[in-house]
This record gives C-alpha cells, structure tokens and sequence, in this order.
C-alpha cells in the first residue's frame, strides 16, 4: 500500500454543501472541549463540553503548521495500529477532516464532542484498469466504469492515557456481487475490513501531521508494541447469552470495543472510559428495515431514512476484572436491554473483536 498511486478516491455521492463547514466546526480551534478535566473520574465528553461554555479561550487561527515529528509515534496491540500525537485534540480535528476531504471524500457524519467524524462510500478509482480503451475515451466516459469496491472510513480522535491524542482510523467496505440463476441481478454486500488500507491512512496522515514519508513508513511498518502482559485475547458469550466475556484487562478491552464499534457501524454518542461505557446508537437492519431500495438509501446509513438522532440509543458496558472483561448491552436509561436488537449488537461485536 505504499504507492502514492494506488489510492484515488472519488465520492459516490455529492454532500450537500452545508457539509463543507458544519456550524460546530467554524469555532473549534478555540474550544477546550478535548482538554483534561480536573475531575476526569466522572466526565464524560459531552459532559465535560457543557461545563466549558464559560470557560473559552479567544479565538485563535485554525490552520496547523506541520511540526517535528517527534511528538508522532504508532503503537501497535496486537494486529490494531493507531497514532499518538503529542497535540491537543482540538488543534487535530480540523487538520484530519481537511485530510480526509483532500483525499476525495465527503464527510457524512461527524461529532466533535466525540472526537468521531466519519466518510461517505466513495471509490477507489486507481483499482480501474488502465487499458488502451480507458485511457482513449476514459476521461469522457469516465462514470461507465466502476471497480465494483466501495470504501468509507471512520477516523476517532480519543484523549491518551497520558497526555496528547490518539487517532485511530477503521476502514468498512462494500462489494458488488452478481446474483440469480443468470448472474444478471447485482447486490451490494459487506466485505472484510482492510488492516493494510488502514495502515495505509494511518502513514499518510502521518505525513500530513509533519512526518518524513520514509519516517512514517517505517512507523507504521515498525510499531512500538504496547507494554503490558501479554494475554492471548478470546472472546466468549454471545446475543443469546446477554453478555460477551474477553479475556483482556480493561484498558486493552476498551481499545478492542472501541475498534470493534467503529467497524460495526454504530454511530458514537459518547464515551466515558472512567466508567467503561459507550453511548452509541444502532438501527437492527433485520428489524423494520424496507425490503426493496435503491442502492444508495441502502447503504448511507446517514441519509434522511436513516438518521442517526432517530435511532435507538444504547450503551455498552465494559466491567474489567483482572485479565478480563465482561461486555453487556443497556438501555439508554443503563437497565439492562433485553431486546433483539441488544443480542444482535452483542453478536455484531463478537464478530469483531474475533
């Protein structure tokens, strides 16, 4: 994935243009809403940005030079990688947006006071063939071609243990199959999520944040493993079982549920590590969900239809003990849910913390 031409994005959808400078972005430079509360315990995100609205700095430019890249490392848990970056969240957010946007996607969905923004699907145009009919009328008839792959990406910006930011990136991708007794029905399916694509973007911003590209390569080829007790990671439990047991102490079976979250598509609420749980919200595909649409409406989980403020809230619960940790679905009240749709989010996390 090193090759600076094997990535060319191209959105499969135009957003709209309120979403080039949402509203909550325009100010964020000068908001504290990353910066490490006094009583860290008991705050959550959206918690902590609340106490801050009479506490703001005066404005101050959003534009991030590039600085020694010292202050970036990867660090590596097993096959996950993500950056620590010596800098406050809030100069970071608007620099990775931009990254992203300059790379040829749209952003679809975001939540600064989450430190989560996410793409659309867009495709990888560099994956194209460049045979002699391509390159003599592809300019022109560029859109009859198609690789058949979507991509999009969620990047999650979250406070280090001890100081700076991390940033992680998660890749969910799209296949198109051909269906039917004469293969002429097509149908988007999910495809595995891609480490190397990850990896790829994790070096490439990197490089956006300051880094030499061979020092970014290197890292991301060479990353500093976490120190810790090294337990062979197992996951037990399921849906029908009303919890999941992972044999990771609490600080790596956060990071784990956090990763699995953002490739199960849920959209994040919030989080508060203090008390082991994510707020997130998830719409049962398999419940109430229309039989027959377009592509499209189908797979922009954040169209009209699908509104993230109009599903269902949930909250995962991390209880760690040891070298374990116990994963339970609640209510948005925190009762515990017993409803198909918390079996089948608990079943959608086993599948991605395997």
């Amino acid at each position: 994935m090193g090759n600076e031409e094997s990535i060319d994005y191209k959105s499969a959808d135009k957003a709209p243009p309120s979403l080039q400078v949402p509203p909550d972005l325009t100010q964020l430079s000068r908001e504290d809403r990353y910066q490490v509360p006094a009583e860290r315990a008991t705050t959550t995100f959206s918690t902590y940005n609340a106490k801050q609205g009479e506490q703001r700095a005066e404005p101050t430019s959003t534009t991030v030079l590039p600085t020694p890249s010292a202050d970036i490392t990867v660090q590596r848990d097993g096959n996950q990688r993500w950056l620590v970056v010596n800098r406050p969240a809030e100069e970071l957010y608007p620099v990775v947006r931009e990254f992203w946007q300059d790379l040829g996607f749209n952003i679809r969905q975001e939540r600064p006071e989450a430190g989560v923004m996410e793409t659309d699907w867009a495709e990888n145009r560099a994956k194209l063939p460049q045979d002699f009919i391509r390159n003599t009328i592809g300019k022109v008839l560029d859109s009859v071609y198609s690789t058949g792959e979507l991509d999009k990406f969620r990047a999650r910006l979250d406070r280090a243990p001890n100081g700076g930011t991390e940033i992680y990136i998660t890749h969910q991708g799209m296949v198109e199959t051909l269906t039917g007794a004469d293969k002429t029905r097509a149908t988007w399916t999910a495809r595995p999520s891609d480490p190397d694509l990850e990896a790829e973007f994790l070096r490439r911003l990197m490089v956006r944040l300051g880094s030499s590209i061979e020092r970014a390569k290197a890292s991301v080829d060479r990353p500093q493993e976490v120190a810790g007790r090294a337990v062979a990671k197992r996951v037990t439990g399921s849906g029908a079982s009303g919890s999941l047991q992972l044999t990771e102490s609490f600080d790596r079976a956060w990071r784990s549920v956090g990763l699995a979250v953002d490739r199960g598509g849920f959209s994040v609420v919030d989080r508060d590590r203090s008390q082991g749980t994510y707020f997130v919200r998830y719409a049962d595909p398999e419940l109430g969900a229309p039989k027959e649409k377009g592509f499209f409406s189908r797979i922009f989980s954040f169209g009209s239809d699908n509104d993230p403020k109009a599903q269902p809230q949930y909250r995962i619960k991390l209880t760690g003990s040891g070298d374990a940790t116990q994963i339970v679905v609640q209510n948005a009240q925190g009762g515990p849910e017993n409803s198909r749709a918390g079996a089948r989010i608990l079943d959608v996390l086993a599948d991605q913390l395997k």
